[in-house]
C-alpha cells in the first residue's frame, strides 16, 4: 500500500501522534492502518494524545540570548519534577534555538516548524509526552532582535527579557539586567505613562471615583483625590515611574538617565503557570479510591 500524505494524516488524526511517528509506523507495517495503530500503542506514542487533556501548569520559563537575538519560552508540564528532567530541559533548549533561528509567527507555527533533530517541534513534543509520561505544552514565547538583556528568577519560575535602545556593551547589558530584575519583582504593565491606553486610564478613574464617593467625600474633594490616586496607579503599572529596586530614593527613569539615557524599547515577563488551572493532587483520596 502506498504511504501517502493523506494516509499519514488519517493515522495522525486517529492517534494524535506526530507526523514522523505516523509515517514510521506505516512504513514498519506496510501501510496497514490497524497494525500501525497497534505499533504506535506498543511504542507508547499513542498514549500521548490521552495525556493532552491533563492539567499542565508546572514547567519552566527559559531564556536564551546570543548573537543579537533573545528568546524566552514557557513550556509547561504536569509536575515540577519533570521540569528538572534532563530530556525535558534539552527539548526546551532546542525549542528556543528553533525560535531564534526560524522566527515563527506564533505557537501554532512553531509546532509545525522543523525540529533540530528531525521531524517537527510538534513531533518532538509528542515523543517527549509519550516517553516521560506527562502532558506538556509550549504555551508562549517572545523573540527580540537587537540589544537584549535577560533575567531568570528562581530556576525558571519567572523570566524577563528587555530590548534596549542602546549599542550592546557590558555596561548596557548590566543596566538591562537591572531593569529585568525590576520587572521580575514589580511586574509593570507598560514602559511609560504615555503607553497606557486612554480607555484603561478612564476605567481606572471610574473605579477610583466610585471608591471616593463610597467613602462619603464631597464632589470637589473627589476630583482631587482621583488625580492623586491616578498618579499612584502610574507609579504601580509603569516601569519608568516605579521606584528603582536597587535604590528606593529614585525612580527607574532617573536611574536610566544616570546611565547615559539608555531607553527600554520593549519587555516581556513570563511567570510559570500564571493564569492556568492548577493541579489539586489529593494523595489520600487517590489511595482511598485504589483501595476501593
Amino acid at each position: 500500500m502506498a504511504i501517502t500524505a493523506a494516509v499519514v494524516k488519517e493515522l495522525r488524526e486517529r492517534t494524535g501522534c506526530g507526523m514522523m511517528d505516523c509515517k514510521r509506523a506505516l512504513t514498519e507495517t506496510n501501510g496497514d492502518m490497524d497494525k500501525a495503530v497497534e505499533y504506535l500503542r506498543e511504542k507508547g506514542l499513542a498514549t500521548a494524545t490521552k495525556k493532552s487533556g491533563r492539567i499542565a501548569s508546572e514547567g519552566i520559563v527559559y531564556t536564551y540570548v546570543a548573537d543579537g537575538i533573545g528568546v524566552m519560552v514557557e513550556v509547561n508540564s504536569e509536575s515540577d519534577f519533570v521540569a528538572k528532567n534532563a530530556e525535558f530541559m534539552e527539548m526546551v533548549q532546542n525549542v528556543a534555538l528553533v525560535i531564534a533561528k526560524e522566527n515563527p509567527a506564533d505557537v501554532e507555527a512553531l509546532l509545525d516548524t522543523a525540529y533540530i533533530t528531525g521531524g517537527t517541534v510538534r513531533d518532538a513534543l509528542t515523543e517527549k509526552i509519550a516517553k516521560i509520561g506527562e502532558n506538556m505544552n509550549i504555551r508562549r514565547f517572545a523573540r527580540y532582535e537587537g540589544t537584549v538583556a535577560a533575567y531568570n528568577h528562581d530556576n525558571g519560575r519567572i523570566g524577563v527579557m528587555v530590548l534596549l535602545d542602546a549599542p550592546a556593551s557590558d555596561a548596557s547589558l548590566a543596566v538591562g539586567k537591572d531593569v529585568a530584575m525590576q520587572i521580575a519583582s514589580y511586574s509593570p504593565d507598560y514602559i511609560a505613562i504615555e503607553d497606557v491606553p486612554a480607555e484603561v486610564v478612564e476605567h481606572e478613574k471610574e473605579i477610583l471615583t466610585a471608591q471616593a464617593l463610597e467613602e462619603g467625600k464631597p464632589a470637589a474633594v473627589v476630583e482631587k483625590m482621583v488625580v492623586g490616586r491616578i498618579r499612584k496607579f502610574y507609579d504601580r503599572v509603569c516601569l519608568l515611574e516605579q521606584m528603582f529596586i536597587k535604590d528606593d530614593e529614585k525612580k527607574v527613569k532617573a536611574y536610566l538617565a544616570e546611565q547615559g539615557g539608555i531607553a527600554v524599547k520593549a519587555f516581556a515577563r513570563f511567570e510559570k503557570g500564571e493564569g492556568l488551572e492548577k493541579r489539586n493532587d489529593d494523595l489520600a483520596a487517590e489511595v482511598a479510591s485504589l483501595v476501593k
